[in-house]
Parts: structure tokens; sequence; C-alpha cells
């Protein structure tokens, strides 16, 4: 029996040619070869022959990296890099051999309780907001700011007015974090699909979290727990939209999680909603005569691979930008910029060297991103941060609005 349960042709089939280096946001920063996707490899290979222990520096190598997966769409052997670190982290989750990987396992299993609680994570948005404007956040711990939220007494009010209808056009995953804290972003998608002429429905009672956070960690039973349930929240044939570009690649990766037909079929209806407006077609806008700022979510470039989608729509009503970084990651990596706070920022401060490039400095242009992890890391560093569909939603014609 190996140690970590790793498909053997999926380790071997990295040769090390290194074309993956540039795109991992964790060798650029360190420059350490173990930092690096095939670093990592190595390791997995040499812990599964029994050639290394599962011990400390092999541990902190694996929880280190970022899962941006621009390794996986840089590299000309398909090595499915996020299935290998998904099963190393499962196996490092279930049977901790180092004190690091026990104590972080044990608080994120309570810390992600509180994503199946979205209308708690909302109420807990008004002491928040509070104590922001009263700059008692400074005494938070710093590896916790880049994940707080930009909140506003508007923001926190926001109802997306989705109701819960038994056949819709089009199901609208509302999630965890994404409804409790950025429901103007969920009003915003509504507006643009039902300008597309769809009738839209809210989930049904039972599902919240999509289970994304959970895989990221190494908790798979957990993500398949929220799968079965999410799954189970939008049943029929109609496409569902995401406006979360983490939930969407989680989503649209319930096929290869589970491995059954039924999940596959599910995976198969899931869209981001950039790419479900496009490929409807885009209602009428006006032009906004503003530049913005494009950035990608590595979820949405390098796992759904629907980046693309997202200039067909903006560019519709407003000038667009590219950084010139190739989209490189900007650190936020969901739990990460909490979990790795130090690694985080440095991988930020690349981001944020482009974003300036393009003219995105704080007091600058717009920043287009369509994560929400990503929106508050940015956010966090003084940048003015947008969703793509809010940012086209203000674009709409007014017969185009709901």
């Amino acid at each position: 029996m190996t140690v970590l349960g790793l498909d053997e042709d999926e380790l071997v089939a990295c040769v090390a040619c290194g074309l993956c280096l540039p795109h991992c946001p964790t060798y650029r920063v360190t420059g350490l070869e173990i930092a690096s996707p095939r670093g990592r490899i190595a390791a997995m290979r040499a812990v599964e022959s029994g050639a290394q222990p599962v011990d400390g520096p092999f541990t902190a190598a694996m929880q280190e990296c970022v899962q941006c997966r621009g390794c996986e769409a840089a590299c000309p052997s398909g090595v499915p890099f996020g299935a290998l670190m998904r099963d190393t982290r499962a196996a490092l989750a279930e049977h901790p051999a180092h004190s690091r990987g026990r104590v972080r396992t044990q608080a994120l299993r309570v810390a992600m309780r509180a994503l199946d609680h979205p209308k708690a994570l909302r109420a807990l948005g008004w002491p928040l907001l509070a104590a922001q404007r009263a700059h008692l956040d400074r005494f938070v711990p710093k590896r916790f700011h880049s994940s707080l939220p930009a909140l506003s007494s508007a923001r926190l009010r926001a109802r997306d007015e989705i109701e819960v209808v038994g056949n819709p056009d089009v199901w609208l995953f509302t999630g965890c974090v994404m409804d409790a804290w950025m429901t103007d972003v969920h009003r915003a998608t509504a507006d643009v699909l039902r300008a597309t002429g769809v009738r839209v429905g809210r989930p049904l009672p039972g599902a919240a979290c999509c289970g994304a956070l959970h895989e990221h960690a190494g908790l798979v039973s957990d993500a398949v727990r929220h799968a079965e349930r999410v799954m189970a929240s939008m049943p029929g044939d109609a496409p569902i939209a995401v406006d979360s570009a983490g939930c969407g690649a989680a989503m649209k990766g319930y096929g290869e999680l589970l491995g059954t037909d039924t999940a596959r079929a599910f995976s198969a209806r899931v869209r981001d909603i950039a790419e479900l407006v496009v490929e409807r077609g885009l209602p009428p806008v006006r032009q906004m005569h503003q530049t913005v700022v494009i950035q990608d979510p590595c979820h949405l470039r390098h796992v759904q691979r629907s980046h693309l989608a997202v200039r067909t729509l903006l560019g519709a009503a407003y000038d667009l930008v590219e950084t010139d970084d190739d989209g490189l990651c900007c650190g936020a990596g969901g739990a990460y910029a909490a979990l790795e706070p130090e690694l985080a920022t440095q991988i930020r401060a690349r981001k944020l060297e482009a974003l300036d490039r393009a003219g995105a400095a704080p007091g600058g242009r717009v920043v287009a991103s369509a994560n929400p992890g990503c929106m508050m890391h940015l956010h966090a560093a003084g940048l003015t941060v947008a969703h793509p569909i809010a940012l086209f939603a203000a674009a709409l014609e007014p017969k185009g609005r709901a």
C-alpha cells in the first residue's frame, strides 16, 4: 500500500522539463525547487517510494502550494497536478504525521463550518463593518486582513430578489461568502440573465457552500458531502450560472470528485456567468467610456479556461487593458492568504507590479476580477476592484434591465 495513495501513471507523467516554472507563483517568489510543481512531484515520488518520510518539510511544501494550477495550463505532458495535490493533501489530512498538519487540519475543519451558514456570515458583516469604520480592524491579525470583505451598509442591505422556483430556465448558484457579503453581485448577475430573457431561480434549501475550500484543504469527504447537497439543490437539466470562479471550478469538477454519471452530468450544466451570457448573446449595453484592467482568477483561467468570455462581455461596453504577466496568480488562493500570509503577500506584490504597469495603482483604473477571494485580496492592497458582471450590469441599456 502506498503512503499517499497517488496514481503512479500521474506521478511519472512529469518529465521535469521545467516549462511550468515561470507559471508557478511560489517558485517565482522563492526560487526554490521544492516550491515548484516538478519539485513537489519529485517529493511526492520520494514519499511514495519510501525514500523520504512524511515530515515537516514535506508537509510544508505541500501546504505552501497555492493550487492555482497555472502549471497544468503550461504542461506539455498534461500532468494532472491539481489531482495529485488534492490526493496528497487528503492523505495528509487523514493521517497527519506532523504537528503542523494536525493543527492546521483541525483548525480548518472548525473554521469551515461557518461556510454552511451564509445568513450567520451576513449577520457577522454588521459588526465587522462597524469595526472597519472605527478602524478597529487594525487589531485583527494581519494574516486575516486580505480575507476581509470590502463591506458597506448598501452591500449588506442588498437583496438579490432571486426566488426559489422549481423549474427555472437558469439556476443561479448563490454559495456561502458570495451570498453573505456580495449579494449585490448576485443581483447584478440576475439582472443580466433576465436581460437575456431567462427566468432565474435560487437553489432549493439545503445547500450553501460548494466544498471548494474543503477540497483544497484535503478534506475530501467533506467536499463530497457538500457536492452532493449542491447537486440535490438544483435538479433537472437547466444550466447553472456561477459568479464565483472558484465555486465554478469546483462544481465543474464534481464529476471527477465523485466519479459518478450523475455528478458528471451536473458538472456539464455548470457555466461561469460570463461564459453563459456570451453563449446566450449579449443584451444591449451603452458605452461607458471607462478603462478596465482585467485580472483573471486562476480558477477561471487555468481550470475552467473560460477567461476569454470576460473579455467578450466587458469589451462590449468598456476599454480593456491586459496585464503583462500572463495571468500569474495574485496569491489569494481561497483560504491561502490567511494560511500562508507571508507567501501570499509576496505573490501579490508581483501581481500589484503588473497591475500598476496596467494603470491600476491605488486611485487608478478599476480592476475586474471574477472571484471573491481575488477581489478581497486586491482590495486589501488598496485597489478598486469590481466583479465583471457588476460592471456589465451597470452598462445595461434601461430597457435591458429587469
